[in-house]
């Protein structure tokens, strides 16, 4: 049975993505930084007929918290097999010009510094694997190429400066880390989950059920499959890959 940690899991495309990997057989630790509505999401699944799913308290955003993670998940298996960096603020909305350190500071603790955190203090579970696979969600408002594209469907809204440029920095990250695993059987991929009807837009956008599958696509990827690459699926280019 493969094991899988997401964080940031106990709702919206987090949830659904580890009820996905629950249903083809996977174990999974539902990483969540608040343990009541944690639990809450881990007996529903529970009450579903699903018994392979665990709570992990998880707060990407503190030292502490993730080397607790480490250790139940240390101590309870020994491995993991899938990393799935969901966890994500948006921050506030804010003109450019008006824009604040602390807002940047906020986004960037969860989005860029969280994932390293967590990748890096898991990277040796993940090293016991015969397959192992990171998944960072990421999204296609990181893309610079796309942010300079006047066709962009998004180019006119340049107000969330902080959230787009923690996912370029996030994608950075992610070719870096590709780049240091390439001789080895792991797959590291950035994944934008799309536009995506949760508490994070308002509940605008596409399914749930949608925006996780396209993560867990590239959880189940073969060995023959990309690394090091940046999928947006909601933009249908030809192979799934979009430029960085």
């Amino acid at each position: 049975m493969k094991i899988a940690l997401i964080t940031g899991a106990n709702k919206g495309i987090g949830f659904e993505t580890t009820k996905q990997l629950l249903q083809k057989g996977y174990q999974v630790f539902l990483g969540s930084r608040n343990v009541t509505k944690g639990q809450k999401a881990v007996d529903e699944l529970k009450e579903e007929g699903f018994k392979q799913v665990a709570l992990v308290p998880l707060d990407v955003t503190h030292e502490n918290s993730v080397a607790e993670a480490y250790k139940y998940i240390q101590q309870k298996t020994g491995r993991l097999d899938v990393l799935i960096n969901n966890a994500g603020i948006g921050g506030e909305a804010q003109h450019l010009t008006e824009v604040s350190i602390e807002n940047f500071k906020r986004v960037y603790e969860t989005n860029v510094y969280g994932v390293i955190r967590v990748t890096t203090a898991f990277l040796d579970l993940l090293q016991q694997s015969e397959a192992p696979r990171i998944v960072n969600v990421s999204s296609n408002m990181g893309s610079l190429t796309l942010q300079s594209d006047p066709s962009y469907h998004a180019y006119d809204y340049k107000t969330m400066v902080a959230y787009a440029s923690s996912k370029s920095a996030l994608n950075m990250f992610t070719i870096h880390l590709a780049y240091v695993l390439k001789a080895s059987n792991f797959k590291v991929n950035a994944v934008c989950p799309g536009y995506t009807s949760t508490d994070f837009t308002g509940n605008n956008g596409g399914s749930v059920e949608e925006a996780a599958s396209r993560i867990v696509k590239y959880v189940v990827i073969d060995q023959d499959e990309p690394s090091g690459k940046f999928f947006s699926e909601e933009l249908q280019t030809e192979t799934g890959a979009i430029a960085w």
